[in-house]
């Protein structure tokens, strides 16, 4: 059972503000403008929820340039006084059945197990934190010293919407969000063309290793 999201993407089209690039450049900075089109969403080949693979079209839209930072976030929770739901304690109501003593405010949080572990099972690498949430991703311990500049992490879909909303912009649809990531690429199966590991060199954070137990030059 997750509780959260990892980041935040936001896009401007739908906070009303309108599709004419020229008449809101000048205050749009920190976005870029990806013209509208139709592309191939989805895959056939990794997971089936993905599947089939069909055409989309879009409208153009603004989208952020980076993800939404620890720092932005704060500005708003401090300007509002918003709490996460991860750092609100779930009802019984929403989890009937659940054990009374996982009905406290937490987040599910990555944690590397000592050995090979059964894939099937996800609760065998992500394991439900007491105390994790955007503050404290790893848990109460941890902190976000150091990391007013890293990507917010550990906030839910209503989060993110109530940030979008607040900062004047909106959450991009699945298809937008896509259509951005793929950076024109039609049909490619990676966002940066058709080869995992062009020249043996690798092109996002990636597990490298077995997962999820033994990571070869990470630090997990």
């Amino acid at each position: 059972m997750s509780r959260h999201t990892n980041m935040i993407s936001v896009s401007w089209e739908r906070a009303g503000v309108g599709a004419s690039q020229d008449r809101i450049q000048p205050a749009m900075e920190d976005l870029v403008w990806i013209p509208g089109g139709t592309f191939l969403m989805g895959s056939d080949k990794h997971y089936p929820e993905e599947a089939p693979a069909h055409e989309v079209t879009v409208h153009g839209f603004w989208m952020d340039k980076y993800a939404v930072t620890n720092e932005e976030f704060r500005r708003f929770v401090e300007e509002t006084r918003y709490v996460t739901l991860a750092e609100r304690p779930p009802t019984a109501e929403d989890y009937p059945g659940a054990k009374p003593e996982l009905l406290v405010p937490a987040s599910v949080v990555f944690q590397k197990p000592p050995q090979r572990v059964d894939l099937r099972d996800c609760y065998q690498w992500w394991t439900y934190v007491p105390g994790a949430n955007w503050r404290h991703p790893e848990g109460p311990a941890s902190s976000l010293k150091g990391k007013a500049k890293h990507p917010l992490v550990q906030v839910a879909y209503e989060d993110a919407e109530a940030y979008a909303n607040w900062a004047g912009k909106g959450l991009p649809t699945e298809a937008e969000w896509e259509f951005a990531a793929r950076g024109g690429l039609e049909g490619a199966e990676f966002v940066w063309g058709a080869v995992f590991l062009p020249r043996g060199n690798h092109k996002a954070n990636t597990w490298q290793g077995e997962f999820p137990w033994r990571a070869v030059g990470l630090r997990i």
